[in-house]
C-alpha cells in the first residue's frame, strides 16, 4: 500500500505543480473534493482494517512476550530484556503513508465543508472594484446566502435569497467558467439597464449619485472623480475616469446580445430572466457585463461581505458595502 499511496500523493503533487506553473488549467473545487474522497477512504480503511490489524499484531506480541517471561520465571530467570510497551507502540503507530492520508482526512473534510457550503476566501487580483475593494484584499464570500450549491457540479439544492441590486457578487466568468470574477449587481432579471454618458439608469430611473472628494489611486498615481451611488438605502462608492470615452469598445458576441443596444453614448441592455447585469465600481477600468454579457444564475458563487486581511494595509480589515 505504501507504493500505491506514494503514487497517489505524487499525482496530487504533480497536478498542483502543473497548475501553479501554468501547464494546465486547475480546478481547486475538484481537487479538494478528490482529496476529501481519497483521504476519507484511507481513514475508513485505517479505522476498520489497518488499525485493528496492527492492534491484533501488538496484542499477539504482548501475549507472546508474557508467555516467554512466564516460561523463564519457571526456569528461575526473573530478569528479562525488552520493553513490551515500546514494542507495542511501534507496532500500533501509523506508518507514514497513513499519516499523510487518513491522518489528514479530518482537516481536509473540515476545509471542504466550510469552503463548499459556508465561506470561501478569495484574493482581489485587479483594480476593477476600487474604491470598494483594493488589489490584495483577502475577502470572504458567503456561499449560502443565494442558496446552497453542490460543490464541483454547482447544482443548487436550496433556494436562499435572490441577489439584490448593490450586492457584491463572486461568480464564474461566463466566457470562461473556470475563472472567478467579482463585480457589483446592477441589473436584476427583467431590468432595463442603461449606462449612457457614464450615468446609470435602471428601468428609466436614474440611480442617485453624490459627488465626493477625489480619490487618489496609489497604483496609477493620480486622482479620479469619486461618487456615492445609492440603490435605495444601500450606498457604495464608485470612480469615473473623465479621460475615457463613454462608448463601449470591444464588446464580445455573447448570449442574448440582441438584448443590448450599443452607441457612442454607452449601452442599454434588457436583462434576460435568470440572469444578472454586473459592473465594477471602477467604472472605466472594469471588464464587466457591458463587454461580455449577462451572468446566469448557475454561475453564481456567493456574496462577498468581509475583508479579512490585506498584508499591505491592516486598516482594510472589516465589512464593506
Amino acid at each position: 500500500m505504501q507504493y500505491l499511496t506514494a503514487l497517489v500523493l505524487s499525482a496530487f503533487a504533480g497536478y498542483a505543480a502543473a497548475w501553479y506553473f501554468g501547464m494546465l488549467e486547475g480546478n481547486f473545487a475538484l481537487l479538494l473534493f478528490l482529496a476529501t474522497v481519497v483521504t476519507g477512504l484511507y481513514w475508513l480503511a485505517e479505522r476498520f482494517y489497518f488499525l485493528p490489524q496492527r492492534q491484533k499484531a501488538a496484542d499477539a506480541l504482548e501475549a507472546q512476550a508474557l508467555q516467554r517471561r512466564a516460561d523463564l520465571n519457571k526456569m528461575g530467570i526473573a530478569q528479562v530484556d525488552g520493553d513490551i510497551a515500546a514494542a507495542k507502540h511501534r507496532l500500533i503507530m501509523q506508518p507514514w503513508w497513513l499519516d499523510w492520508t487518513a491522518g489528514l482526512f479530518p482537516v481536509i473534510l473540515l476545509v471542504f465543508l466550510l469552503r463548499s457550503f459556508l465561506f470561501e476566501p478569495f484574493k482581489i487580483p485587479s483594480g476593477s472594484m476600487i474604491p470598494t475593494l483594493l488589489v490584495g484584499d483577502l475577502i470572504l464570500v458567503n456561499k449560502f446566502t443565494y442558496g446552497v450549491r453542490l460543490p464541483v457540479i454547482n447544482v443548487k439544492v436550496t433556494e436562499g435569497n435572490k441577489p439584490q441590486r448593490g450586492d457584491v457578487m463572486v461568480f464564474r466568468y461566463p466566457p470562461k467558467p473556470s475563472l472567478d470574477y467579482i463585480k457589483r449587481v446592477v441589473g436584476l432579471p427583467g431590468d432595463e439597464v442603461a449606462y449612457l454618458n457614464k450615468k446609470l439608469t435602471i428601468n428609466g430611473q436614474p440611480v442617485p449619485t453624490i459627488a465626493l472628494p477625489e480619490y487618489f489611486d496609489e497604483d496609477a498615481m493620480r486622482y479620479f472623480p469619486q461618487f456615492d451611488e445609492a440603490f435605495g438605502e444601500r450606498k457604495h462608492r464608485l470612480l469615473n475616469d473623465p479621460s475615457r470615452p463613454s462608448m463601449i469598445v470591444g464588446a464580445d458576441e455573447f448570449p442574448s446580445r440582441q438584448n443590448c443596444r450599443y452607441s457612442v453614448e454607452g449601452v442599454v441592455c434588457k436583462v434576460p430572466e435568470g440572469h444578472y447585469f454586473l459592473m465594477g465600481d471602477n467604472r472605466d477600468n472594469s471588464l464587466d457585463s457591458r463587454y461580455w454579457g449577462f451572468v446566469p444564475d448557475r454561475n453564481i458563487v456567493g456574496k462577498a461581505f468581509f475583508v479579512w486581511m490585506n498584508f499591505g494595509n491592516l486598516k482594510r480589515i472589516g465589512s464593506f458595502n
